[in-house]
């Protein structure tokens, strides 16, 4: 057993990192990512329920949400410690479906439904 592999418990089950791979986070950072992502939760509900910002709603959520999405992906996906192509790679999805949205919110804004009168 190499020096490296005495003192990475995963070595000894044959689970050596690789070149340029890093260790991931204990449990510790996992709960602080979890605490950090139920703050941002419950200040999505609380903005929700605050009647002066409801013109100015979808604005403030969606950063709120793809700030959460990015957090989520990064930690609990482990892309923050994969291979930058993976990040661009959701990022990319992030992107193109932020933009369908919003390009959909402006058209049936712009153009209502009918309303059918019988």
């Amino acid at each position: 057993m190499t020096e490296h592999a005495a003192s990475d418990p995963h070595a000894a089950h044959g689970e050596e990192h690789g070149e340029g791979e890093h260790a991931h986070p204990g449990a510790k950072v996992y709960t602080i990512v979890g605490v950090i992502l139920a703050i941002i939760t419950l200040a999505e509900v609380w903005i929700y329920n605050v009647e002066a910002v409801r013109p100015f709603l979808v604005p403030i959520l969606l950063p709120m949400s793809a700030a959460k999405f990015a957090i989520v992906v990064g930690f609990y996906m482990h892309l923050k410690f994969d291979h930058p192509l993976f990040t661009g790679v959701f990022g990319f999805g992030l992107i193109v479906a932020a933009s369908v949205i919003t390009a959909l919110m402006f058209l049936f804004g712009q153009y209502p439904l009918p309303v059918h009168h019988e």
